[in-house]
């Protein structure tokens, strides 16, 4: 049953009291409002387990997130980095659905207080992070979609020293360089249509730098990242868009 606009406001309020009584690095285990949410999690994960269809499993979770948004925000705003599988749970959850912000709101907390994640995932959180959004990212781009860059780069600021495979921190360089080259596709259609010109170039060299040198950088940490077609395209572009010679 949905909880009413006062109950939201109470469980955010008790999460938040209850958070910032914890122990860093301790558990919330014991907290009622924790206790409360760690049981309907186990409920909600129940019946997931019963839906097959990756896409039936998404869905449902999109329904079933909005209802842990009082406690999240409540432990987020006053909560001192105890141990808490609801948390990273629904940092899990958020990012399958797509929802990047509310998802990084979480990842930055949990990295900044070395949280865990549950028993259940192999990755470590900093892997998690950066994989779940260089693959989004990748799926998207390779479907023509839009991904935002913004994410993508909150994503690598969150986690530029974080331990993790080479092979990973490689898939979010890719991303990021790919998503700079459609952003330069964008701005070199206006520069052929004339609309801005000089404006619209200089953004065009930008992207096509930036693409460059995380492509390059993907490259160097994993050969096979895919990223050598790209690597070539940023390097003709940069060509082409060089600024001409200044005459003498």
């Amino acid at each position: 049953m949905a909880l009413t606009l006062a109950q939201r406001n109470q469980l955010r309020k008790r999460a938040a009291q209850e958070a910032a009584a914890a122990a860093p690095a301790a558990s919330m285990a014991g907290a009622t409002s924790y206790e409360l949410q760690l049981a309907e999690l186990h409920q909600h994960r129940h019946r997931l387990k019963q839906i097959q269809s990756t896409e039936g499993k998404i869905e449902l979770k999109r329904q079933l997130v909005p209802q842990y948004a009082p406690y999240i925000d409540g432990v987020l705003s006053a909560g001192v980095g105890a141990q808490d599988e609801v948390l990273s749970t629904l940092m899990i959850w958020r990012f399958d659905i797509a929802d990047w912000a509310g998802a990084l709101a979480i990842a930055r907390y949990v990295l900044q207080h070395g949280l865990a994640m549950p028993d259940r995932f192999a990755r470590t959180p900093g892997t998690l992070i950066a994989e779940e959004i260089a693959e989004a990212a990748l799926k998207a781009l390779k479907l023509d979609q839009p991904f935002e860059l913004a994410v993508l780069e909150q994503a690598e600021e969150l986690t530029r020293e974080q331990d993790m495979p080479d092979e990973v921190r490689a898939k979010l360089h890719l991303a990021i360089g790919r998503c700079h080259l459609t952003a330069a596709d964008v701005h070199a259609k206006a520069v052929e249509a004339g609309q801005n010109v000089e404006a619209e170039r200089f953004h065009v060299e930008g992207h096509v730098q930036t693409a460059h040198s995380h492509v390059l950088r993907a490259i160097e940490l994993h050969e096979n990242c895919g990223g050598k077609k790209d690597l070539e395209r940023a390097t003709r572009l940069l060509k082409k868009h060089a600024p001409a010679p200044a005459e003498a």
